[in-house]
């Protein structure tokens, strides 16, 4: 908005549309009646919903102003850890008992963040611990709502949780830009972004949730799992090709690295098996019928990855024009010398 102090008023004008957008949903047709099936009561509400909207707002507030500082494609990058700090929080909460074999497991989420954050050009820390908070925020508010969630007279698909949170968390973000960014922001700053601009951002920040509802009903959760994981790599592409993000060899290894880790975590080693297995009859009958091609694909994705692994740990060297121009100059002193 032309400003760097908007963040929670975006993130409150998010809320306040998606509860605007619930109660007419609820009103108007079948999508919410879910809510009746949920013994909600003041008590519940400020006990359990307000905590949990207050952890939802800090992690929007987080995430927004993360993107003043940080890169789409890092913070996807950052964002593959979220698995790590749900199950950190999980133990914290004492709501599993820790299990040493699944911190194994995740350990190479981890591994492959940390490659990438040494592949970042443009690393800002200030914007890195307000991914890293985030983050936090994010694993404690799904580690409650699991726990209120893990009655069956709690159950709620997303729009339905959305429904109840999303107003508190309206509230509470808009108390706080009320103090910290609404003496900052001039009608000027919304008038150059412009009213439909932020209709339409809402709008589609909204139908995201909706189109879970529909897919996790559709399909299953296994797909909204995949499908999320397509999301993140493709979130980078497009930073990469739209906005110019530089990505360093470095940076993709580890995001890799990120990436197989998350689904093998997501999935489980058995889904995982399965897939594998299934994969490997595909690619064994493609030998056979293509013995010379199947050769040039793997030798090509060897030479691949022992490139971009390589190019990633040597460092870069840019040459100074005016070092090259006064280099010129001397050799051609020098030549000019010689031919006389």
């Amino acid at each position: 908005m032309g400003s760097t102090f908007v963040s929670i008023i975006l993130t409150t004008w998010h809320l306040a549309f998606a509860t605007f957008m619930t109660q007419v949903l609820a009103r108007t047709t079948t999508l919410l009646d879910g809510r009746k099936t949920v013994k909600m009561t003041g008590r519940v509400y400020l006990r359990a919903i307000v905590p949990i909207g207050a952890f939802f707002s800090l992690s929007l507030i987080c995430g927004n102003i993360t993107y003043l500082y940080l890169s789409v494609a890092f913070i996807q990058m950052l964002k593959a850890t979220t698995p790590v700090a749900v199950l950190l929080a999980t133990w914290s909460l004492k709501v599993a008992a820790p299990d040493m074999r699944v911190l194994f497991n995740v350990s190479f989420i981890v591994i492959g963040v940390v490659i990438a954050s040494f592949g970042e050009i443009k690393f800002v820390p200030i914007g890195f611990f307000f991914q890293v908070g985030g983050i936090i925020f994010e694993a404690i508010r799904l580690v409650m709502v699991q726990r209120l969630l893990s009655s069956a007279e709690y159950k709620m698909d997303p729009l339905v949780s959305l429904y109840y949170f999303a107003p508190v968390c309206a509230v509470l973000n808009g108390i706080l830009s009320l103090i910290v960014e609404v003496p900052r922001l001039q009608m000027q700053d919304i008038y150059s972004v412009g009213i439909w601009v932020l209709v339409v951002n809402a709008m589609v920040a909204f139908l995201l949730n909706v189109s879970v509802v529909f897919l996790i009903g559709k399909t299953s959760s296994l797909v909204l799992t995949l499908c999320g994981v397509l999301k993140d790599v493709l979130l980078v592409c497009a930073s990469v090709m739209i906005e110019g993000t530089e990505v360093t060899p470095l940076q993709m290894f580890g995001y890799t690295i990120a990436l197989g880790g998350m689904i093998y975590y997501k999935l489980g080693a058995e889904t995982l098996k399965a897939y594998l297995s299934g994969a490997g009859l595909a690619w064994a009958d493609y030998g056979n019928r293509h013995p010379a091609l199947r050769k040039i694909i793997v030798f090509g994705v060897v030479l691949t990855i022992v490139f971009v692994t390589l190019g990633g740990f040597f460092p870069n060297y840019v040459r100074d024009p005016k070092a090259s121009i006064q280099e010129s100059g001397v050799l051609t002193a020098l030549l000019g010398n010689k031919g006389n």
